[in-house]
């Protein structure tokens, strides 16, 4: 390339040097800048830097200086993202189950790039890898970009949707028939990436895990407006789907410990309206939406009676039903563990009447 291109590209190597290799910590000095223009075949010297560097500031970017020793030294602080943005979204990339372990890889680099090569290093010192449960489908990112593309376009996806045997394998729901539901959002939810849909079949709003579905792709038809009209109230659609399980909708009112008013917040929001209980001294009560599943009656018993369904009384019934056949199995479980113990013991020799 001629020198007079390589000096069209003067104000664009120097942003790129500017924010790659300089920060607060680690600011570049006019020789510095000089001599690595100079190395690109841009030809510059101080005085020529010192006004590109009063041009980027006038124009909106961030180049501050402090002194190095006697001499000057330039920093960009203007930066897309701060070292704990960063080291946020690297700590969420590492902590998902439904990005793999090669697309964890690919897009830590990406996030590490985005600081100072001084702050880059840094960061890939300290990643701590903890999940060890990371998912094996590669076709994650270009699920969510289809069902992105689909959101915008308003347009229905199909997708093949497969469980995972006890050796791992892939088993294919509905003899490996494509689905195709109108897609409502995608939503993060518990280490895991999901598709809330409607179905139009079963009229009522679905979910899929995005690392279950296998070759996703945009419909040309157009979604149904039920879908729509659910788009405007996501937050409360969302909220609703306990831990992502589908179930009847039901306004539950809830009594518990003091102890426990932390974990309604965290479960519900904090903007749950809490009540102390008119019957138990230090303890409260709170009415929710729910949609009522074997995970919202698992979430309860987790407790061991310190959250209890007080209303509706129909559902207070049920908790109890399940409660009742969970003991029962377990007692079946013991009785059987118990003959079988008898079975292999060996058994003591009778003694002789002569003995």
């Amino acid at each position: 390339m001629a020198t007079s291109n390589y000096q069209k590209i003067k104000m664009l190597k120097l942003m790129e040097m500017l924010r790659r290799d300089a920060d607060e910590a680690n600011p570049m000095t006019t020789e510095e800048i000089c001599r690595r223009l100079i190395a690109m075949e841009i030809s510059c010297d101080r005085r020529t830097v010192t006004k590109d560097i009063e041009l980027l500031n006038q124009y909106g970017y961030e180049v501050q200086n402090r002194m190095v020793g006697h001499k000057k030294g330039y920093f960009l602080t203007d930066r897309t993202f701060s070292d704990s943005e960063l080291r946020i979204l690297v700590d969420a990339v590492q902590a998902v189950n439904f990005i793999t372990e090669k697309k964890s890889e690919e897009l830590t680099e990406k996030l590490a790039y985005l600081g100072s090569s001084h702050r880059e290093e840094r960061m890939r010192s300290s990643i701590v890898r903890f999940n060890s449960r990371k998912h094996t489908n590669e076709q994650v990112y270009y699920a969510v970009q289809n069902i992105e593309t689909a959101l915008l376009e308003r347009k229905k996806v199909s997708f093949f949707y497969y469980d995972l045997d006890e050796n791992g394998e892939r088993v294919y729901r509905k003899d490996k028939a494509r689905y195709v539901v109108d897609p409502i959002a995608l939503v993060m939810h518990e280490d895991l990436y999901y598709l809330l849909a409607y179905s139009t079949k079963y009229r009522n709003k679905t979910t899929y895990r995005i690392d279950r579905m296998d070759i996703v792709e945009v419909e040309d038809a157009e979604v149904c407006q039920k879908a729509i009209d659910m788009r405007a109230d996501v937050d409360a659609q969302v909220k609703r789907a306990f831990k992502m399980f589908a179930g009847k909708t039901a306004r539950v009112t809830l009594e518990f410990d003091r102890q426990l008013i932390g974990c309604i917040y965290d479960k519900f929001g904090e903007d749950t309206r809490i009540t102390p209980s008119p019957v138990k001294p230090d303890c409260f009560r709170a009415a929710v939406s729910v949609d009522v599943s074997p995970t919202f009656f698992g979430w309860i018993f987790q407790f061991m009676g310190a959250v209890e369904i007080i209303a509706p009384r129909t559902l207070r019934k049920e908790y109890a039903t399940r409660v009742v056949k969970s003991a029962h199995n377990e007692v079946e479980w013991m009785r059987l563990d118990k003959n079988e113990d008898k079975s292999t013991k060996p058994k003591r020799r009778k003694k002789k009447k002569s003995e």
